[in-house]
């Protein structure tokens, strides 16, 4: 007599999010094969079901239960008026950890100051309610359009303004534009369907899934120190180590040593290592890390 195989139904995100969302799940331990054809990865996870998809799309998929559950930005959230539970943020991006944010943008030598001066003009964004619901709430009357993509070059010769998404601003500031406002701010999300949310076993699923995610994403710029320090100069190694926590501390065979162990920051690592060894300490090992589980 068989039994059914359950499975979780998972969208994640195809375009700029795809890559870092793929190496996250790989930090977690899923190996994930996207084919160039197909819109549905494999994954060494057989109680698993993806999905590659448009992470606008996602978040009404989800509301709708054509998927269990999906990563998708919290912009695309709202945008949709979509019915989800967020079951955690996972505040990554495709370039950095900060978040994206959706800015009101216009040339840099356009008359527009603030919101006010939106007044009848045209604004081109792909976020439309969005940007309705901006304008609404600050009295202003303007069109709004839908844009289809390469929303930047639309400033001045086809509208007077754009909603677009920026993390660094880089590119608004290469093309010679100017944030006048921001209107949100936005990181990926792993939201659920409420039924999915309501299933059990559907629920322990995600939650697991997540700790993993959370762990990945906790590891990320961080990396494992590990030395053996005279006993005599330990405190001054443990007064140099910018550790949120306590480091391990371990005796060894002489009673003159201790081995210390310790996660820190990979960006202070060249820093501080030439600071340990003027200290004393020996056999000083640095090792990455794939998660950090609290």
């Amino acid at each position: 007599m068989s039994t059914s195989h359950k499975t979780l139904r998972l969208g994640l995100p195809k375009g700029s999010l795809q890559e870092p969302t793929l190496e996250l799940f790989k930090r977690a331990g899923y190996n994930i094969v996207v084919s160039s054809r197909s819109y549905r990865p494999t994954v060494d996870d057989d109680e698993l079901e993806l999905r590659l998809l448009r992470a606008q799309e996602i978040g009404r998929y989800v509301d709708h239960g054509f998927l269990d559950c999906g990563i998708t930005g919290r912009d695309w959230v709202v945008e949709n008026g979509a019915t989800v539970e967020v079951i955690t943020d996972l505040r990554y991006s495709k370039a950095t950890s900060k978040p994206t944010r959706w800015v009101l943008v216009v040339p840099d030598d356009s008359d527009i100051k603030t919101v006010k001066d939106l007044q009848g003009k045209r604004i081109a964004t792909e976020a439309v309610e969005m940007t309705r619901k901006y304008l609404a709430k600050h009295g202003v009357q303007a069109e709004v359009e839908f844009s289809w993509g390469a929303t930047e070059v639309k400033v001045p010769e086809l509208v007077d303004a754009i909603v677009d998404i920026t993390e660094t601003g880089s590119s608004l500031r290469a093309n010679k534009l100017r944030i006048v406002d921001t209107l949100m701010e936005s990181y990926p999300q792993f939201v659920a369907s409420p039924a999915a949310a309501a299933d059990p076993w559907k629920r322990e699923k995600m939650e697991r899934l997540t700790l993993l995610l959370r762990g990945a994403l906790e590891a990320r710029d961080k990396v494992g120190l590990k030395m053996n320090v005279p006993q005599k100069q330990l405190q001054a190694v443990v007064d140099c180590l910018p550790s949120a926590r306590s480091p391990t501390i371990a005796s060894l065979a002489s009673q003159e040593w201790v081995a210390v162990e310790t996660v820190i920051g990979e960006a202070v690592v060249r820093e501080i290592i030439p600071k340990l060894k003027s200290l004393g300490a020996e056999g000083i090992v640095e090792y990455p890390l794939n998660k950090i589980v609290h």
